[in-house]
């Protein structure tokens, strides 16, 4: 970070708005994202590192980066429907140099980042935005948007343990929210042809659906995500992306708004 003369540097705006929110809404990250990076020292206002997410800017008049790059005054909002492939870290960037989603998306140009995670070996729906406000939305666990997988699993569960699902297994001590659970192909355990089921659940907890067939006995050996809310994967290859139309982007928000706030369960 290059030193400044603290003397001729102006201060942030004391009006504008809080900074993790304009870098939300630039489209930099989600606000919970915009936290880590001002605390982690990448955010500048007016040549200044800031680390208090409290601080307000405003981004007509305050030069206002991360990482070095001055964040746009306006922005194109982008909503990017991607059919994750297994083998991609859910994230712009990876410290290990692994293939990331942004790899599958070069000709995208505004800075898009994703919406919730698939985990490395897992596969299916994702979205990238540069809509803070709606990611926001769509990952708080209050609003409860489906979210539908199906699992190729080891063996066949019984019915017992389906409904254990639907009614919430614990994970760290808490039991995961209400599920709908179906089987749409049981397999032949003893030939090792595990079980097809769909589940539908409305949380987004770290590997969420794994460590549920985890719970029952039964753990997932292929997982693809299909739906989130009124969105599907439907005629889009893997490794294949497309723009939502606007007519999805509206349907999305509508979902989000329409579906009851989860109550907490401990």
């Amino acid at each position: 970070m290059p030193v400044v003369d603290a003397s001729t540097t102006p201060t942030p705006s004391r009006g504008g708005v809080r900074l993790q929110k304009l870098l939300s809404a630039a489209g930099v990250a989600s606000r919970r994202a915009a936290e880590q990076l001002i605390a982690d020292g990448r955010v500048t206002v007016n040549g200044r590192t800031v680390r208090e997410p409290g601080t307000r800017a405003d981004a007509a008049s305050d030069d206002v980066r991360v990482d070095g790059r001055r964040i746009a005054r306006t922005v194109r909002r982008r909503y990017v429907l991607l059919h994750k492939p297994r083998g991609y870290v859910t994230t712009r960037s990876d410290p290990h140099h692994r293939k990331t989603v942004l790899d599958l998306i070069p000709d995208v140009r505004e800075y898009v980042y994703p919406v919730g995670r698939l985990d490395y070996d897992s596969e299916g729906l994702l979205l990238l935005t540069n809509d803070g406000a709606l990611a926001a939305v769509l990952t708080h666990p209050r609003h409860g948007l489906a979210r539908v997988y199906e699992a190729t699993l080891r063996g066949v569960p019984s019915g017992a343990g389906l409904r254990r699902l639907a009614a919430g297994v614990d994970i760290d001590g808490r039991p995961t929210g209400p599920a709908e659970v179906r089987m749409l192909h049981r397999g032949a355990a003893g030939r090792g042809d595990g079980a097809l089921v769909r589940i539908v659940i409305r949380e987004g907890r770290n590997r969420q659906v794994r460590r549920m067939f985890d719970a029952i006995g039964h753990p997932v050996r292929r997982l693809r995500r299909t739906r989130l809310g009124p969105i599907s994967l439907r005629g889009l290859r893997p490794g294949a992306a497309r723009d939502l139309t606007p007519a999805e982007v509206g349907a999305l928000r509508r979902a989000a708004r329409a579906v009851p706030p989860a109550r907490g369960r401990g």
